[in-house]
């Protein structure tokens, strides 16, 4: 196997994203409405978040049983009385997940599967009480030393009820720093050029190692992603936004867009997907601004994999202020306000923006 750095974390990561990946969109197109959670914050969970965890986290405590997992997902929902069909549902989808058969070498190197990750036709049964542990495996508090991983199960619960943008994303943070990440998107098309572009499509970043991204239909298929290195006219420039306006503030990207000099309507969509698209060369800045008067801090799991895209195709990632993030003060940003992605040329430009916006806010 080749010994750059990461390359274990890499094979084992998209082994199981991409398992999880099969799982979701299975999931979707025999989307049962009535298994459909409604958690504290009132977004929608669906089985598939709880299996998906459970899969992506059998994977990886088996490759690596020292590394801490930070997961969005507990199992605590799922223990009631009256979820036993959830739970026999997600024994189900989880298992199948995990029996799919082995990639070998020879589809490529750098995406081998190992029978001792406990995944292929050959590997056991897990019992719903073994996945519902599996998936309490992800309550790590996280912090500022050692290795920890952070998974979003399905990144866009909205997204995916509708059949939109949504994706799994996993993350390796080693003492604070954001190393190795990868993310499936089933419904992003692999080409924003291409009209008939296949859709599904697996994006890979180490850290000092590049971009890259994969169809899901050919995981061995890797192509590099790069940013533009010059910086095209406002006029062609697209701000990438959620689609929620419970998630971030349309009403401040109004006013940036204004500051900014931006003319083109924003693109929305769900999840971290938006990075992807940024990382690859679609919009221009990414903008998540916190609701006026909300307490409410970004989740690690939301942000890592993403701003590794980023970076390692050229662009720069911070908080509205110009900051980096700080991924090592717990399971949420709480030193930071706002995100902001965009190409590294356009970033002075974009911060003085974000100010005057707030200036225009103050007093409202």
């Amino acid at each position: 196997m080749t010994s750059l750095p990461f390359s274990l974390e890499k094979r084992v990561a998209i082994s199981a994203v991409a398992r999880a990946c099969s799982l979701t969109s299975i999931v979707f197109q025999n989307l049962v409405k009535n298994e459909t959670l409604t958690k504290g914050d009132k977004s929608p969970v669906t089985v598939a978040d709880f299996s998906a965890q459970a899969v992506v986290n059998a994977i990886l405590t088996k490759a690596f049983p020292d590394d801490p997992i930070v997961g969005e997902e507990d199992s605590a929902d799922i223990r009631t009385p009256t979820t036993g069909s959830l739970r026999k549902h997600l024994t189900s989808l989880a298992n199948d997940a995990l029996h799919l058969p082995l990639r070998s070498a020879a589809q490529g190197e750098d995406i081998a599967e190992d029978a001792s990750w406990a995944i292929g036709p050959d590997s056991p049964v897990r019992s719903t009480d073994e996945l519902l542990t599996l998936i309490d495996k992800g309550t790590y508090e996280g912090g500022p030393r050692g290795r920890m991983w952070t998974l979003d199960p399905i990144d866009g619960t909205k997204g995916f009820l509708r059949g939109e943008q949504y994706a799994v994303v996993l993350a390796l943070i080693v003492d604070s720093v954001v190393q190795f990440g990868v993310m499936g998107c089933p419904n992003l098309p692999v080409s924003n050029v291409e009209p008939d572009a296949e859709k599904g499509c697996i994006f890979v970043a180490a850290r000092g190692q590049g971009l890259e991204q994969r169809p899901i239909s050919n995981l061995g298929l890797s192509k590099a992603l790069r940013q533009p290195q010059t910086l095209p006219p406002l006029s062609s420039i697209t701000l990438i936004e959620s689609v929620e306006g419970a998630h971030s503030s349309h009403s401040f990207s109004g006013l940036f867009l204004k500051h900014m000099g931006i003319t083109a309507p924003p693109s929305r969509m769900d999840s971290q997907a938006k990075y992807g698209c940024l990382a690859r060369g679609e919009g221009g800045v990414y903008l998540k601004t916190p609701l006026k008067g909300s307490n409410y801090k970004e989740k690690i799991w939301d942000h890592a994999a993403g701003v590794l895209f980023v970076e390692e195709a050229g662009g720069v990632v911070s908080d509205s202020r110009g900051e980096p993030l700080n991924f090592g003060l717990g399971r949420s940003l709480i030193g930071n306000h706002g995100v902001v992605a965009c190409f590294k040329t356009l970033h002075p430009q974009v911060i003085e923006a974000i100010k005057k916006a707030e200036e225009e806010t103050k007093d409202k």
